[in-house]
């Protein structure tokens, strides 16, 4: 039989040449950069640190999971407003940046504890109790508003351009020309998905990157507009460590931060069930014998989850999540390997010590960023389809229309119809993604109350 229509791809316990690993780590990093950097920006946390600590969690998170789990770690949006209400909080106004980021910590740590002691259960409880509590209706649809909530970032990304020209006669031609620049990324990184065959296969999300920045810099050369920069961080110093922090107990940090943790076990399991799909599948296709049984590490893998927010929490680093972004490269690279992970997560934590790198990275354009996010987050809510088609999900019964309804209702109705994603109920605010997963699993739970099992 003929190797030539062999599908190229690398599968978790397979290791690429060094050759080829560093181009496939920088394709990850590229991708986890904008949201990890993103919610340190908003929070208020050290970028550096903020880099570093999502390099070494997500090492930790391979050793814990023994490096059975291909997934990278990195800073979650569901804790964006817990902690900017931490750092924002009237009680602490008088003390400095670290000294409020040191109480946040505290509540980051805490919920660690939480995944961890849900891995523990999930573990103990077995699959069939997990298949009812998170069975693919829910798990698939919590996949499809992750992707199309970060819809409109993606839009807002792909037509930015930058500061300087605000307000000056070249606005109109900025934005246009950051149009451009993103549709030029979008449209070449699809381009090389679909087309490039082989080894260059595996390096779209690379290729259309370096596509765009061309483009970038060419039109910033013609029309002067500075698409490009490398002054983002202004540093005499060309290495620095980051800043490292440690937590300061805090009950209004506990009681602010820790339940988020809750809200983070949908989205995880999620991304578990679409890795196992995908690896699987590329598995199948390369006639290996493995069976890769990701779906059942669910435990183990929150369990690591826990131990990358404590990690990060330890150090002054804002608390994560494994990345769907991370897992849509994945999808369409068919890079699934281990060591590519690894290599990424070193690479990160040494970007974060050179103020040189750090600006090397911060020089991509936003419109560039956009042009792939389009994608990527696409790809996110595509694989949210993919669950429910891969476990036969029948869409004819009631009880499946129902909690799928209300799920992307409320976290696609939350996150574009409120403030920062919040739903204001009851004198509180929730947040979307976290309320429509919680809603869905009680709805699903309710409505199988005497049904017979299958």
């Amino acid at each position: 039989m003929s190797t030539k229509n062999q599908p190229v791809g690398y599968l978790p316990d397979e290791n690429p040449s060094l050759l080829e690993l560093i181009p496939f780590a920088l394709q990850q990093i590229v991708v986890m950069f904008p949201a990890t950097v993103l919610v340190a920006l908003i929070t208020g946390f050290h970028v550096s640190t903020t880099i570093f600590a999502s390099g070494l969690a997500t090492l930790c998170f391979i050793l814990v999971t023994g490096r059975k789990i291909p997934l990278y770690y990195g800073s979650s949006f569901s804790y964006i407003a817990a902690i900017s209400s931490i750092m924002g909080a009237e009680a602490f106004a008088g003390y400095t940046l670290n000294e409020k980021i040191s109480i946040a910590q505290f509540g980051i740590v805490m919920s660690g504890l939480v995944s961890i002691v849900a891995g523990l259960i999930v573990k103990r409880s077995g699959k069939a109790t997990i298949d009812k509590v998170l069975p693919p209706t829910v798990t698939g649809s919590i996949s499809i508003i992750i992707g199309l909530s970060l819809a409109a970032n993606a839009l807002a990304n792909a037509c930015a351009y930058p500061e300087s020209v605000k307000n000056t006669p070249q606005q109109g031609l900025a934005e246009n020309m950051a149009w451009i620049i993103a549709l030029i990324t979008l449209i070449s990184t699809i381009l090389y998905s679909v087309y490039l065959k082989g080894k260059l296969s595996q390096l779209p999300i690379l290729f259309g990157l370096l596509t765009g920045y061309v483009s970038a810099a060419i039109i910033g050369a013609i029309t002067g507009i500075p698409f490009i920069t490398f002054d983002a961080v202004q540093s005499q110093k060309i290495f620095s460590l980051p800043v490292f922090t440690l937590p300061k107990p805090s009950l209004a940090a506990v009681i602010a931060i820790m339940p988020i943790a809750i809200a983070t076990i949908p989205e995880s399991t999620a991304h578990i069930y679409q890795l196992d799909i995908y690896v699987n599948d590329l598995a199948r296709k390369k006639n290996s014998p493995k069976k890769y049984d990701i779906e059942g590490k669910l435990g183990l893998n929150l369990i690591g989850d826990g131990i990358g927010d404590i990690v990060s929490g330890l150090i002054g680093g804002p608390a994560g999540t494994n990345y769907g972004e991370n897992i849509s490269a994945m999808a369409i690279s068919k890079i699934f390997s281990v060591s590519v992970l690894i290599a990424a997560s070193i690479i990160t934590m040494i970007i974060s010590c050179f103020t040189p790198l750090i600006n090397v990275v911060y020089s991509i354009p936003t419109a560039v960023i956009g042009g792939l996010s389009i994608y990527l987050f696409g790809v996110i809510g595509a694989q949210g389809i993919t669950i429910m088609m891969d476990k036969k999900v029948d869409m004819f019964k009631s009880k499946n229309l129902a909690v799928i309804a209300v799920i992307l209702i409320i976290g696609l109705g939350g996150s574009f119809g409120f403030s920062n994603g919040m739903i204001p109920m009851f004198g509180a605010e929730f947040p979307a993604i976290a309320t429509a997963a919680v809603f869905g699993i009680i709805l699903n739970l309710l409505l199988s109350i005497g049904e017979k099992a299958e």
